[in-house]
């Protein structure tokens, strides 16, 4: 009954890499909201302060223009999407002067159905940087829990799409907070998996290469 967070982020800027916040898209197994499961698209400006964006179809159990209530079953496969609105898209409010609409939303790949989260307003055009992480709340020796991400990809402003070849590997340190017995590891084909609760066999920084298939 704690919050587990399993989140892909999406770092934000110009065309010269200069910070403009980030946000981070992802699922929850969240004990306050629903059978414990919802979902969250939020940000922050590089400055500080939370990224503002649209209403969404989604409710919100706490009222949390971040965090929506929605029903996603453990063990199914999901797909989290980061992708620049354009006029095409049909954004669902318009983004205010000198910022641009991105939206989040999950596809079930079992069943074909996409969720549009909503959208938030990020003075950039662009994704710098991508992380895909793991935020447990859990107590170190609580029961273990994994969630495995796979297929990274990016598309770039000529419809090309490209995969990384290998991913870097940080923890937190135990002095932040951290638990010593997490640990990222490759598995068969182009996915890695975040787990709790286990021996670390992964060291911090290590490069874990991809499989292309």
């Amino acid at each position: 009954p704690r919050l587990y967070f399993w989140a892909l982020q999406a770092d934000f800027g110009d065309d010269r890499r200069r910070a403009a916040g980030g946000a981070h898209l992802g699922l929850q197994w969240h004990p306050q909201y629903p059978g414990s499961t919802a979902v969250n698209w939020g940000g922050y400006r590089a400055g500080g302060g939370g990224l503002a964006g649209s209403g969404s179809s989604l409710p919100s159990t706490l009222r949390n223009p971040n965090t929506r209530d929605l029903h996603w079953t453990p063990g199914r496969r999901y797909r989290l999407r980061i992708s620049r609105v354009t006029a095409a898209h049909h954004p669902t409010e318009p983004a205010p002067a000198g910022t641009v609409a991105w939206r989040g939303s999950v596809v079930d790949l079992d069943a074909g159905d996409q969720v549009v989260v909503r959208d938030l307003w990020v003075p950039a055009d662009r994704i710098t940087g991508v992380t895909m992480w793991s935020e447990v709340f859990a107590r170190c020796d609580d029961p273990s829990a994994a969630v495995r991400w796979s297929d990274p990809e990016v598309m770039t402003d000529d419809q090309q799409l490209h995969t990384p070849a290998a991913l870097a590997v940080n923890y937190q340190s135990y002095s932040d907070g951290g638990c010593a017995n997490t640990d990222s590891s490759p598995t068969s084909g182009s996915g890695v998996v975040q787990r709790t609760s286990t021996e670390r066999v992964t060291a911090q920084g290590a490069r874990l290469e991809l499989d292309p298939r």
